[in-house]
């Protein structure tokens, strides 16, 4: 117990050496604060979703950054039916794996965030109201990046 006491200890000092290497190597930008205001997102969240979406302005649609982010499905559907797939994994595998890691932390922080996830969870399951939830927090950190204002609950959950 005691030896794994000890690797807890050297793992977590090295992961707080790497944030601050993290850090002070990433040229953040003014947003970088307002993404920090949404639920769930922290430091190294904020940066991860700041620098992998790059430029807000080359996606047109709101539609278009949750896409890159694959937190859209790609079935492709005709009168009901599914008629068959797109490119499942065009887009950025990253930002995706920062939303559902969002989503995760936002939903047992966030009365708003675990409202909404547990209204989609009586529909389905856990997985996929996690994923509806990782799609409100990427449509959220589109209109925080476009329009420069911090995370306003009432217009993500509303």
């Amino acid at each position: 117990m005691k030896a794994n006491v000890v690797v807890i200890q050297a793992l977590e000092a090295q992961i707080a050496e790497l944030d601050a290497r993290l850090l002070q190597q990433a040229k953040l930008r003014p947003e970088y604060l307002l993404l920090k205001t949404m639920p769930g997102v922290g430091e190294v969240l904020a940066t991860i979703i700041m620098l992998e979406t790059g430029d807000i302005d080359r996606f047109a649609e709101v539609g278009n950054f949750a896409s890159y982010a694959r937190c859209v499905k790609s079935a492709h559907y005709s009168n009901g039916k599914k008629k068959g797939e797109g490119n499942a994994k065009n887009g950025n595998a990253y930002l995706i794996w920062a939303f559902i890691e969002a989503a995760n932390f936002a939903r047992r922080f966030s009365d708003d965030a675990k409202r909404f996830f547990e209204k989609k969870k009586a529909k389905t399951n856990s997985v996929v109201a996690t994923k509806a939830l990782a799609h409100k927090l990427a449509r959220a950190s589109y209109h925080i990046l476009k329009e420069k204002q911090p995370f306003d609950a009432k217009r993500c959950f509303a």
